[in-house]
């Protein structure tokens, strides 16, 4: 049902385990911010870094992934700021 994920239809997958740098913020403090994302709710990653644990905003965040197959996307927060359950539901509700 769900395909490999890309740039595209990253919405729809769990992001949990993934290796993400925020490549852009709002927040200076936050550019160049790369771990681990260890959990996820509707507004924010948390992600773990070689400095601790991390609270990252979807809303003013473009973030690079590292895919499964060790390619990279980069995705605007934005575009990923639902729960995680519903942004699966909502593939799940399309076919």
């Amino acid at each position: 049902m769900f395909s490999e994920m890309s740039v595209v239809n990253i919405m729809f997958h769990e992001l949990i385990g993934l290796k993400i740098t925020v490549v852009k913020s709002s927040e200076d403090t936050l550019n160049g911010l790369s771990g681990e994302i260890v959990d996820e709710t509707k507004y924010t990653l948390k992600i773990k870094t070689n400095k601790g644990l991390k609270i990252i905003p979807k809303s003013i965040v473009t973030i690079s992934i590292e895919l499964t197959n060790g390619k990279f996307i980069t995705v605007d927060g934005k575009r990923i700021s639902d729960r995680p359950e519903d942004r699966i539901g909502k593939m799940r509700r399309k076919h």
